[in-house]
């Protein structure tokens, strides 16, 4: 087997990832809903957030991405990544009739409540925004459930422009329902952010940009995707500040 400079780096990952364990059980163990999640049997999928990865990490993969302009946004559409929050086939347990809006929900906010008395359908819950640092309290209803939006950690559109539109459908559908890829936090904010990418934009929360950044490059690396020039300094910038 042929081991590129890429494949080391992510072998490196992995390792750290394990090194981390003990910080991400911590943080799961404050989380309720994440952990009782896990633990709900075959009807739930154990959604779980990613493990924290040192910032050296994250930088040495990094440099392990392509670095390219912006392709052509020529082709693009939502619908080119799948029906949207389809059941995420990407997640570990594969199809659990629940969306994956509803997934992610679940696991990020806590003091849960479901509609109906199901266990798919969120309808409260209170959200620690990690764009903003705020507490939101979301209550699902036509003129409330955009407080909490979704956010596509990178941007679908922008994914676009740096390598998905090459991949199969099958995978584009994975990218747009990967956990690792996906984060519920205030719909404003994210409305702001809109299909920018790391040169254009940051989290206001300072304090997540390491978590954020570390994120869109390993969200970058499983999917085989680029980073512009601009893009890599802003990243290789912050994450160098990283604690």
């Amino acid at each position: 087997m042929k081991f590129t400079a890429q494949r080391i780096a992510l072998i490196g990952l992995t390792i750290a990832t394990f090194i981390g364990a003990s910080y991400y059980l911590v943080n799961r163990a404050e989380n309720p809903r994440a952990s009782a999640q896990c633990t709900t049997g075959s009807a739930q999928v154990c959604a779980e957030a990613p493990a924290s990865v040192p910032s050296r990490e994250a930088l040495a993969l990094l440099d392990t991405l392509r670095v390219a302009g912006r392709a052509p946004k020529t082709g693009y559409s939502r619908e080119e990544f799948g029906p949207a929050w389809s059941d995420d086939v990407s997640v570990p347990g594969g199809h659990n009739k629940c969306d994956t809006r509803n997934d992610i929900l679940q696991r990020d906010l806590t003091e849960v409540t479901f509609k109906d008395n199901s266990k798919c359908v969120v309808a409260t819950g209170t959200l620690n925004d990690p764009y903003t640092g705020k507490t939101i309290h979301f209550v699902r209803g036509p003129k409330t459930s955009d407080d909490v939006q979704i956010d596509h950690v990178i941007a679908l559109s922008d994914a676009w422009q740096k390598g998905a539109q090459q991949l199969s459908a099958d995978r584009r559908r994975d990218l747009a329902n990967d956990p690792l890829n996906l984060q519920a936090v205030d719909g404003p904010t994210n409305q702001s952010k809109s299909d920018s990418d790391a040169a254009t934009w940051l989290p206001p929360n300072k304090g997540y940009r390491c978590a954020y950044l570390t994120r869109q490059i390993q969200v970058k690396v499983t999917y085989t995707l680029w980073v512009t020039q601009a893009e890599k300094d802003v990243m290789a910038r912050e994450l160098s500040t990283c604690p």
